[in-house]
């Protein structure tokens, strides 16, 4: 080969490696590519408490981390806890609005609603929602159409669910206590659920109205065996969660029969749960916060809703209750833990 040639040679392999590369930079590149270097920060908003939330955040955190999103490398997240305190709520939002976060992560009751008074422009993902349509936080589960989308679950339907399955586990049942806080946004959608069941059921339904805490928690269940009830239950929602543990105990201590609306309470020894697996909630919204941070519109990521049932039954409390449930109900648990 002679040297002309080889020099040609040279000059074609430069002339393609600078097309190369220059095809390379006019590609486009999304806008989160080109802020590699960029910290985002995200905003946590809970009307519950640091200690009764630390299950589901770590699932949460789990799952961005294997996405790729780790606090202190290239997320900072500002956590904000109402401690049962519902009137906290705006301040805390507003408090986040100001930090100017990068987006807005967000428990059900009335915590979504707080947050998106508070801004119409941050993102805001919902870990969990009973009604966000009728909530007005969203126009409709397929197209949210403006900043709040992320996971709602079936609480208004499932708690009359929970009653057939008590009136199954106690056949004599006469009178049920259904324990529920001073959640109005809340509480509305799941009596008008839950009332016509007990009536359909041939059961008295005792609506006992507390405050999730120590002392409401105690005088509640006392107010539960004044009025004579067989079995008890609560409403869904992030203040009675986060004393799961307490109302368990509760339940032993006044020998009552119980149905929670997560397993998490069967985790702490509850009798037995009907739900959805609330864990789902918490991946998709950090699938959603990957998304969003990516350059995704919330207002173009459709509400997702419950789809895993799950039936849990603990045969240790029915040791501790003194009860024995029927073999028929055993059968329909999706898991019996001994």
């Amino acid at each position: 080969m002679g040297e002309e040639e080889e020099t040609e040679k040279l000059m074609k392999k430069k002339i393609t490696r600078r097309v190369f590369c220059s095809m390379l930079l006019a590609l486009p590149f999304p806008a989160w590519a080109q802020q590699a270097g960029k910290i985002f920060r995200i905003g946590y908003l809970d009307n519950s408490t640091a200690a009764g939330s630390a299950g589901p955040l770590e699932v949460f955190r789990q799952e961005l981390s294997k996405i790729g999103w780790i606090e202190g490398k290239n997320i900072t997240i500002e956590y904000r806890f109402a401690e049962q305190k519902l009137e906290r709520l705006p301040e805390l939002a507003a408090e986040l609005v100001r930090l100017k976060v990068d987006l807005i992560v967000v428990f059900g009751g009335t915590t979504p609603s707080a947050a998106k008074k508070a801004t119409t422009t941050i993102p805001i993902v919902m870990m969990a929602s009973t009604d966000p349509v009728a909530e007005g936080l969203i126009a409709s589960l397929a197209r949210p159409g403006g900043n709040v989308t992320g996971f709602a679950n079936l609480s208004p339907e499932l708690i009359s669910k929970r009653l057939e399955v008590l009136k199954d586990a106690v056949p004599k049942l006469a009178r049920v206590g259904l324990l529920r806080s001073g959640d109005a946004i809340t509480a509305d959608r799941l009596l008008k659920e839950v009332r016509p069941a007990a009536l359909h059921l041939n059961l008295k339904l005792e609506e006992i109205v507390t405050q999730p805490d120590a002392k409401g928690l105690e005088s509640a269940f006392k107010t539960a065996k004044q009025k004579q009830v067989g079995a008890i239950m609560t409403t869904p929602g992030r203040r009675f969660f986060a004393e799961r543990k307490r109302i368990v105990e509760l339940a032993v201590k006044y020998r009552l029969p119980a149905i929670y609306p997560d397993k998490e309470y069967v985790d702490e020894g509850g009798l037995m749960s009907y739900g959805v697996n609330t864990t789902d909630g918490y991946r998709l919204a950090a699938v959603y916060v990957d998304k969003i941070l990516k350059g995704a519109k919330p207002a173009e990521l459709p509400v997702q809703q419950a789809m895993r049932i799950e039936f849990i039954i603990n045969l240790k409390a029915t040791k501790q209750i003194g009860i024995t449930l029927p073999y028929e109900l055993l059968a329909r648990a999706n898991e019996v833990r001994k």
